[in-house]
C-alpha cells in the first residue's frame, strides 16, 4: 500500500484499526519492516509519513453507530541542514570547541531522536457538532487545490477563508437542537424520547 501511494496516483484509500494517529504509524511502519522492504526504522517510518496525509478516524459508540471522531492531519518535517560555520569566525580555541559541539549535538540530535512528521487534528466530533480545530497545511491545501474544477475551487476557498482566515477555531453545527451550556462530552448526542 505504501509503495503504491509513493507512484502513481492522486490518493490512495485504506481502511485501519489504530486507535491513535502515531499508532497507525508505527503500525505501518512496522509492517514494511516484518515485510523485509526495509531495515532501517527511520527510513520505513520516513516512507509512512510521505504518503499519510490525512487519517478519516471512525469510533463506534455504545449503540453501534459509527461517526467520524477526528480528522487528523499528517505533515512530514523535512530535514533542514542546521550546521553552523561559525567556528572559522571565533579566535579562542575556546569558542571554536563551543561551535563545535554545538554543530555535534545537532548531529546526534538528528541521528539518534530526530522527528520525522507532526500531526494535528483538523475537524473534532464534540458535544453532538463537529468542531474545526486547527488549519490544513499550505502544502496539504496547494495539492487539494490542483485536482479541483473552478466551481469546487471557489467553494472551497470560501470554506477555508470562513474556517481559517482570520479566525483560528470554529464550530460547525450538525445539530439544530438546544443552545444550552452543558458539560463538553465525545461521542454522539444521545437519543430522543422522538428517536427511540
Amino acid at each position: 500500500m505504501i509503495q503504491a501511494a509513493q507512484v502513481a496516483s492522486k490518493f490512495t484509500l485504506f481502511t485501519h484499526h489504530a486507535k491513535t494517529f502515531p499508532n497507525l504509524v508505527t503500525a505501518l511502519r512496522n509492517s514494511m519492516l516484518r515485510a523485509g522492504v526495509f531495515k532501517n526504522e527511520k527510513t520505513a517510518e520516513e516512507q509512512v509519513v510521505q504518503v499519510l496525509n490525512f487519517d478519516i478516524h471512525l469510533t463506534k459508540d455504545f449503540r453501534g453507530k459509527r461517526y467520524v471522531e477526528r480528522i487528523t492531519e499528517c505533515i512530514p518535517i523535512e530535514e533542514k541542514n542546521e550546521y553552523t560555520f561559525d567556528h572559522r569566525n571565533e579566535k579562542t580555541l575556546e569558542g571554536k570547541f563551543d561551535k563545535f559541539f554545538d554543530n555535534a549535538t545537532r548531529y546526534f540530535e538528528k541521528v539518534t531522536d530526530r522527528q520525522l512528521y507532526v500531526y494535528r487534528n483538523i475537524l473534532e466530533y464534540v458535544d453532538g457538532e463537529y468542531v474545526v480545530t486547527n488549519p490544513i497545511s499550505q502544502e496539504n491545501l496547494k495539492e487539494m487545490r490542483a485536482n479541483m474544477d473552478e466551481t469546487d475551487l471557489e467553494n472551497f476557498d470560501k470554506f477555508v477563508e470562513r474556517h481559517w482566515g482570520n479566525k483560528r477555531k470554529q464550530t460547525v453545527s450538525v445539530s439544530s437542537t438546544t443552545t444550552e451550556e452543558k458539560p463538553k462530552r465525545r461521542g454522539r448526542k444521545p437519543k430522543t424520547a422522538t428517536e427511540v
